[in-house]
């Protein structure tokens, strides 16, 4: 198909976009957060946000939101499976914008789990530098297992259960062990978010939830 020509909407970088095709939700539905990867950095994968709310509304979503550029929405669904979510977004993405961009989607209920299991105090870090990468399956631990952590210091890293917990104290472009959580590397798919948007997409989990 013949990508897209609509024109994003403009609003401020951070804050939430609102389809207007949105609807009330209901006790049937799931709250559910979308993580695209990769797109809309160096001009490549453009992926405007009003395009996204519509692809997802299309597939049967309500009360879309987005925050910020980089690919994430926060929306409800009645169907219950995250997995089959992922590949209708993608497939979507595909026929709409003729881009293969890998999609994570989480229950809400799940991002909770990964905030509450943090296994960092975040005392005195830099919400901006910690990183949580999300995963499309349970951790690899046996490639972990190959990691020196010392070899990396003063950036460390924890295993979650479906992601990684990551601090770069010196930044995450600076850094020589985000190389390593990538794809290739971890033999899944691989996305990061910051701490400050993973919150954040939390509380507009439960927001959406409602």
């Amino acid at each position: 198909m013949t990508p897209s020509t609509r024109t994003p909407a403009t609003s401020p970088a951070e804050s939430p976009d609102v389809s207007p095709t949105t609807s009330p939700s209901t006790s049937s539905t799931t709250a559910y957060i979308a993580l695209l990867r990769g797109i809309n950095v160096g001009g490549r994968n453009k992926v405007p946000m009003p395009v996204l709310r519509d692809l997802i509304a299309g597939l049967g979503g309500s009360r879309v939101r987005t925050h910020l550029q980089s690919g994430n929405a926060v929306f409800t669904h009645a169907l219950r499976d995250p997995l089959r979510l992922a590949a209708d977004l993608e497939q979507a993405l595909s026929a709409e914008l003729g881009l293969t961009v890998p999609v994570l989607v989480r229950a809400r209920e799940d991002l909770r789990r990964v905030v509450a299991g943090n296994p960092f105090t975040m005392d005195a870090i830099d919400g901006s530098r910690f990183m949580v990468v999300f995963l499309s399956g349970p951790v690899p631990l046996d490639r972990l297992a190959a990691i020196d952590p010392a070899a990396y210091a003063p950036d460390e890293f924890r295993a979650g259960d479906t992601e990684i917990y990551a601090h770069f104290p010196d930044g995450f472009h600076n850094s020589k062990l985000a190389p390593l959580f990538t794809d290739r590397r971890l033999g899944l798919i691989a996305t990061a978010r910051n701490w400050n948007t993973v919150t954040k997409l939390l509380a507009l989990g439960e927001e959406t939830a409602g």
